[in-house]
């Protein structure tokens, strides 16, 4: 009866590519905590205040029944407030909402034009969507324009949606945000942004890389709660109008079951403690020490972000990178495809803030050693 399943896992295995389950293990170089605040006193604190006034912990039911609580609106109003857009939509995780974006918004007729190297999510989304879609080359602005001019010389009617992460997860860079509003200005394009790795670390405010256009008439932006944030969840942040679409013909919206009220009155919490910069500060400190460090000790060029990555380009040889890591107590990981393009494996070190310099200065001495042994 498993058969296939068996004989697909060890092929997996083979390659290098078999995945599993893991505990903490080590100095903290994996998660997305880039702030610190998933184990802080603060957010601890704030969860036992919200359970004191009588906050909930499971919300009972889907918002459109009896799940919808004063937690989740008080969140969605002092999250649009900080972003700058007319209107939020609290969904319980990133790629849930990232998932009801694309597969609700563009509509029949539609051409959906996203970086090669997007979430999964928007891939997922994009297929259950009603609209045409199309990869670009990543960080190709150029790309994008040309790919809606060719959709139009074939006839194509509909609405152009460009979609971009602001800080790509696996590479740690950004595209050009003015020049592709440009493109999109000259297309009566919507544009859709994922801030996920960017919310509460950049931007004014931590408000993310697309702070200077939040609230135009063609933006969307998505911002996670279970990164910098240190909670569970993810906005949609948009015009009212779009947020009462998403919330009658989105499914992921209307069939799940609402978001832990508990959880939102914590996340209220995490945006307060985000308006202050001294931990985006200390963090931007850190960031130019380990990449001074990783080019210094590793001859790696660093992205310029707390997303650090190395790439190795063989499975087997970043899993082996990885472990040897691990024994001498840094948690890295290895990332392979196909999370990230074939021949790109790499080792994705993110920087948080529940480390410091001494030990990333260890790290990186580690990582050359390694590196040298391996060539």
């Amino acid at each position: 009866m498993h058969e296939v399943y068996t004989a697909d896992l060890q092929a997996l295995a083979g390659r290098g590519r078999l995945r599993a389950l893991r505990g903490h293990a080590g100095t903290d170089f994996a998660s997305n905590d880039y702030l610190g605040l998933a184990e802080s006193g603060e957010l601890r604190q704030a969860a036992v205040d919200a359970l004191a006034r009588g906050v909930p912990i499971g919300s009972g039911g889907s918002r459109l029944l009896r799940g919808n609580h004063p937690e989740h609106e008080a969140l969605e109003c002092e999250a649009a407030a900080l972003f700058g857009a007319e209107s939020a939509l609290y969904f319980g995780g990133g790629y849930v909402a990232n998932f009801a974006i694309f597969s609700t918004l563009p509509q029949r007729g539609d051409l959906v034009v996203h970086d090669e190297l997007i979430h999964a999510s928007v891939h997922e989304g994009v297929r259950r969507g009603r609209a045409e879609s199309v990869g670009v080359p990543h960080n190709d602005i150029d790309a994008f324009e040309a790919a809606i001019v060719r959709w139009r010389v074939a006839g194509g009617k509909g609405r152009p949606w460009l979609s971009v992460e602001s800080l790509y997860s696996m590479d740690g860079d950004s595209p050009n945000l003015a020049e592709l509003f440009a493109v999109a200005d000259r297309h009566d394009a919507m544009v859709v942004i994922d801030e996920a790795h960017a919310t509460g670390v950049l931007g004014p405010q931590g408000r993310g890389l697309a702070a200077p256009f939040e609230g135009r008439d063609n933006v969307i932006t998505l911002h996670t709660c279970g990164k910098a944030l240190g909670t569970v969840g993810g906005f949609i942040l948009a015009p009212k109008i779009i947020r009462d679409f998403l919330i009658n013909r989105s499914r992921p919206f209307i069939f799940a079951t609402a978001p832990s009220p508990l959880i939102a009155a914590v996340t209220r919490a995490a945006l307060e403690i985000s308006r202050n910069p001294e931990r985006r500060e200390r963090l931007a400190r850190l960031v130019r020490f380990a990449g001074s460090e990783l080019r210094r000790l590793c001859n790696v060029e660093p992205s310029g972000s707390h997303i650090l990555p190395v790439i190795v380009g063989a499975d087997q040889a970043t899993v082996a990178l990885a472990a040897s890591l691990q024994r001498k107590g840094f948690d890295v990981r290895a990332i392979r495809p196909p999370t990230v393009p074939e021949a790109t494996a790499r080792l994705r070190i993110a920087l948080t803030l529940n480390v410091d310099k001494a030990i990333v200065a260890d790290l990186f001495a580690a990582l050359a050693e390694d590196l040298r042994a391996a060539a």
